[in-house]
């Protein structure tokens, strides 16, 4: 894999993912009893396999509970996995430790969704975007004070914010810092864990710009996780589709939205509101709840609530299968088996 630097940092080019996952794998035992004996796993994510490209955006969406969170904080190895590869300009990052999983962490940071939790409110802000800076020992304290100011700029916020604390800022403004403390060190890559759902949705817009804008001038890869899907379709250019631990279905934003491949993707993008009545989609409207990962069903999970399986969707459990030439739509569909190239 050839590779070039941006910022100091090496990332990877346009002929290899920059990340690359396979397999991948989490599950959390339950305990129960007096003596806390394990009886069982919740399986949150359940062989997940992902790509993101060098300057390119990954939409991760899917219902509440569906397992996209774990998935970014396995990436970044917040939690540990359970199975499976992670793969981030060629290195497995499941098998680092130390000082190498120290410099991973220096180039994928993370904006989390609550800006109202993820900041200590007896920490000025200049010192939370800063503490990235002294933690990897990068420059000297005028140096890093520097830095920090710098970044606040590029979020839009003065210099002098430095020295307020978080409940002297509003939500957007929160979020904006957020962001400031992924950008101080110069990482490649970002996950975006629903970075604008605590925010009014002026202030969402505002926030999309500017992540927007950041990607183009610093050439940024984004792993945006959300369940808003016009959120996504305004900032995505893949997106992958969650349901019950597993990926049902990837493919280009624009693709995926004109004509959606997996019956879940379907009944998902049917209930995104339409200004315009001609573009409204026929609402599907989903029966039953999403069943347990700690027990899910047998053959396609998706069977019990889909109005279009066949006796082989509670038998067989569908692998991702490549609808097109190029590769680029991809979709785990017992039903959509005869399609593939």
């Amino acid at each position: 894999m050839s590779q070039e630097r941006r910022g100091g940092a090496k990332v990877a080019t346009a002929d290899a993912p920059l990340l690359e996952v396979r397999g991948l794998a989490k599950s959390f035992p339950v305990r129960a009893g007096a003596l806390q004996r394990t009886v069982g796993h919740v399986r949150a994510v359940d062989g997940v396999d992902l790509e993101v490209r060098a300057g390119e955006t990954l939409g991760l969406v899917g219902e509440s509970g569906c397992g996209k969170t774990t998935v970014g904080r396995l990436i970044l190895r917040l939690i540990e996995p359970s199975g499976g590869s992670i793969r981030f300009e060629g290195t497995d990052i499941t098998k680092l430790s130390g000082a190498q999983l120290k410099s991973y962490r220096r180039k994928a940071q993370i904006v989390f969704q609550d800006p109202f939790a993820s900041l200590d409110p007896r920490t000025p802000i200049g010192e939370a975007v800063g503490e990235g800076l002294r933690i990897h020992n990068i420059g000297g304290a005028k140096e890093r004070e520097a830095k920090v100011a710098k970044t606040l700029e590029m979020v839009g916020l003065r210099p002098e914010s430095a020295r307020r604390y978080p409940h002297e800022f509003s939500g957007g403004q929160r979020q904006r810092v957020g962001i400031a403390r992924a950008l101080v060190l110069d990482p490649t890559l970002i996950v975006l864990d629903e970075p604008v759902s605590a925010l009014d949705v002026s202030i969402q817009a505002q926030v999309l710009n500017l992540l927007a804008e950041l990607q183009k001038e610093l050439g940024l890869s984004y792993l945006f996780i959300a369940h808003n899907l016009g959120v996504v379709e305004h900032l995505c250019d893949r997106i992958a589709v969650m349901y019950l631990g597993k990926v049902v279905e990837t493919a280009p934003a624009a693709a995926l939205f004109k004509d959606p491949s997996h019956p879940y993707t379907r009944a998902l993008l049917s209930a995104v509101p339409e200004p315009d009545r001609r573009d409204r989609r026929d609402r599907i409207i989903l029966e039953g709840d999403v069943p347990s990962p700690l027990n899910p069903p047998s053959g396609c999970s998706f069977h019990p609530r889909c109005r279009e399986s066949v006796a082989t969707c509670s038998a067989a459990t569908p692998s991702l299968i490549t609808l097109d030439p190029a590769g680029t739509r991809r979709v785990a569909c017992i039903r959509r088996g005869t399609d593939a190239v």
